[in-house]
């Protein structure tokens, strides 16, 4: 009898990143505005209209976002470890099986057989659940995040006469150019982290 040997990390491979707004890059931290400068950088005015904030470092910044990739980290993790120790002992069955199959009657190789395929169904099955159930709690805190950011920025537009913010990613987005005045970011993230301060309470 030949038993695959299950995948055991396929499902969790990229489960711990989040990405609501853009993906979180190691270089963002090095490219917090827009790539295009001013000489002199004069203060966001009502009368501008439409500011942008960067969502690269906005991820990086907010709290509430890195206290859900810390969550999401630790749960892949533990994913991970649950699963590879489950096709760990899987293993070590098929492994024993296949030394004593030679002492074994027809029938007793027969239902050892059925029994461990039915084990590996079981345990197939029980990781895609635990994929399909990860991603869902995923899906649904991803959408609280950009709920929080949406409904934050709606308020934050209309206490300072903004018509539009949008949001700038560095290498993936559709501003080519906008003044450094426009930047808003460090404004939102104190804003939201200040917020999600008084949420914690």
């Amino acid at each position: 009898m030949k038993i695959k040997t299950l995948n055991v990390f396929g499902i969790f491979a990229a489960a711990a990143m989040i990405s609501s707004f853009a993906a979180c890059k190691n270089e963002t931290s090095k490219n917090t505005a827009a790539t295009t400068k001013t000489e002199s950088a004069a203060p966001v005015s009502a009368s501008d209209k439409i500011v942008f904030v960067n969502s690269d470092s906005l991820l990086n910044k907010y709290d509430f976002y890195k206290d859900l990739k810390t969550k999401f980290d630790s749960k892949s993790k533990n994913a991970q470890s649950d699963l590879t120790a489950k096709g760990q002992a899987f293993q070590r069955e098929v492994a024993q099986y296949q030394q004593q199959a030679q002492s074994l009657s027809a029938d007793q190789r027969k239902a050892t057989e059925e029994r461990l395929a039915r084990k590996q169904q079981e345990l197939q099955a029980y990781q895609q659940n635990a994929g399909a159930a990860f991603q869902n709690e995923q899906a649904q805190e991803n959408e609280k995040l950009y709920d929080r950011v949406a409904d934050y920025l709606k308020k934050y537009a209309k206490e300072k006469g903004y018509k539009m913010v949008m949001s700038y990613t560095r290498g993936n987005g559709t501003i080519l150019f906008a003044d450094e005045s426009l930047d808003v970011t460090s404004e939102v993230i104190k804003g939201l982290n200040e917020d999600y301060k008084s949420r914690k309470k």
